[in-house]
């Protein structure tokens, strides 16, 4: 039989949050200590941007359990929506103590610590992401992002073509793939080829413009 968390957050996905309210308020009231029912009621809230409120629920379930990862992880992407990345950062990298193995808390963590330009201690966690969720172009996009940043030339242009292979619709992606390919292999047809596809994509592209300007006018000039 199920329990009421497990129905709460089954109605939640349902989009029925009014019962689902209701069932947590019943678990609430029948066992005022399971930190579970605290983390499904604050990430109800903070779904409706209840900030505050979702925050004191959260930090009641780590009252109630300070190896609660789950609630360690909401607060942290609460922090992270509001752009406190140094504290958000604190958060995340608490989950992962707590055991929370899932490439989103890698992912978070390392965007958390790129946000606050701190490149070198996100690179670490966004590998790992990568690692752990191989079909994901946005990781392996910020990977390749970040690699490019401390001058990891053909490690970025690894992780941009992957990217590219996996959403051959990113137009950031492909702007940053051409960007890498003209800055560290100087192949300007290949940086052109990215640019042009980049445009096509998302034709008000102003980086992605620019590029492949530069580069016609490189390949012209030679």
């Amino acid at each position: 039989m199920q329990s009421l968390n497990e129905q709460a957050i089954e109605l939640i996905q349902k989009g029925e949050i009014e019962t689902a309210l209701k069932l947590l308020n019943e678990q609430i009231e029948k066992n005022p200590e399971d930190p579970a029912a605290y983390i499904n009621f604050g990430n109800i809230l903070a779904r409706f941007e209840e900030v505050e409120k979702a925050e004191r629920f959260y930090q009641k379930a780590l009252t109630l359990d300070e190896n609660a990862g789950a609630a360690y992880y909401a607060l942290a992407n609460l922090y992270y929506n509001q752009e406190r990345f140094k504290e958000a950062a604190v958060l995340y990298e608490k989950a992962l103590k707590a055991g929370l193995d899932d490439h989103d808390a890698y992912f978070m963590l390392g965007m958390s610590f790129m946000n606050n330009d701190q490149v070198k201690l996100a690179v670490p966690y966004l590998q790992r992401a990568a690692e752990l969720s191989k079909e994901d172009a946005e990781v392996h996009f910020q990977f390749g992002l970040a690699l490019a940043k401390l001058e990891h030339g053909t490690e970025a242009v690894s992780q941009l073509k992957r990217a590219v292979e996996l959403d051959p619709e990113h137009a950031d992606a492909l702007y940053n793939l051409g960007v890498a390919y003209a800055g560290f292999e100087e192949d300007a047809q290949a940086a052109l080829s990215c640019f042009e596809k980049a445009v096509e994509v998302q034709p008000d592209h102003y980086l992605a413009l620019n590029g492949r300007e530069m580069m016609k006018q490189a390949i012209d000039g030679n």
